[in-house]
């Protein structure tokens, strides 16, 4: 993502910067799935899934926009993170606020299960999202989110070559599939499950009636 024309760049907190590349790692056979020929203690998450390799060194060399740094993605995901400040997202009764790349009527969106990579937003930054990136100037829908679960993995799919795996594909796969062994995890995938498209504009005007009221109550501070 990147800022309008006259600003500077927004670098969002899931981008990748150039630092933060390392060596891939050798992958072989073991246990009925694909493993690091030096795996470590800390390479599976609890659900065992084997991780990409990444460094974190945010802030050093260039930012990456295309890029998604995949242990902040997962960060964000699971604690519910804006994934552009990495401060919490926007939660009200009527659920968390989320925006995904589609016409809000799209049928697609509709459908039950609709899954996304893309972690949620506070409101600030979900106005900023839709004027800086290209996509979500096309077409975007916001979303209040009432229940949602974390589905699968994407990433990339490997299966047994001889003495070692091969690549063969990339995409999701859900934490009940038999292929969760085989797939070298990149990011989280969240399903949304309960969820009203919303009026982003109403929801930034409601923001800062809420911040206004919050202000007059601690006296402006």
């Amino acid at each position: 993502m990147t800022s309008p024309v006259g600003r500077h760049p927004v670098v969002p907190y899931i981008a990748c910067w150039s630092s933060e590349h390392q060596p891939p790692g050798a992958l072989v056979v073991r246990g009925g799935g694909i493993a690091y020929a030096d795996e470590g203690p800390y390479e599976r998450d609890d659900m065992g899934v084997l991780w990409k390799r990444i460094g974190i060194s945010p802030g050093k060399g260039r930012p990456e926009f295309g890029n998604v740094h995949f242990l902040r993605q997962r960060r964000a995901m699971r604690k519910l993170l804006c994934q552009v400040c990495g401060g919490p997202s926007d939660r009200t009764d009527d659920g968390t606020l989320w925006v995904v790349g589609e016409d809000a009527d799209e049928p697609e969106l509709h459908k039950p299960g609709y899954v996304t990579t893309h972690p949620p937003l506070c409101v600030p930054c979900a106005v900023i999202s839709v004027g800086a990136c290209p996509h979500l100037r096309t077409s975007y829908a916001a979303l209040r989110v009432r229940t949602f679960v974390l589905a699968g993995v994407h990433g990339a799919l490997y299966q047994p070559g001889g003495l070692y795996p091969v690549v063969y594909d990339a995409g999701g796969v859900a934490f009940e599939s038999w292929r969760l062994g085989w797939v070298l995890a990149s990011q989280l995938i969240m399903e949304l499950l309960e969820f009203t498209v919303v009026d982003l504009d109403a929801e930034h005007a409601a923001y800062l009636k809420r911040a206004k009221a919050r202000r007059n109550v601690f006296g402006g501070r």
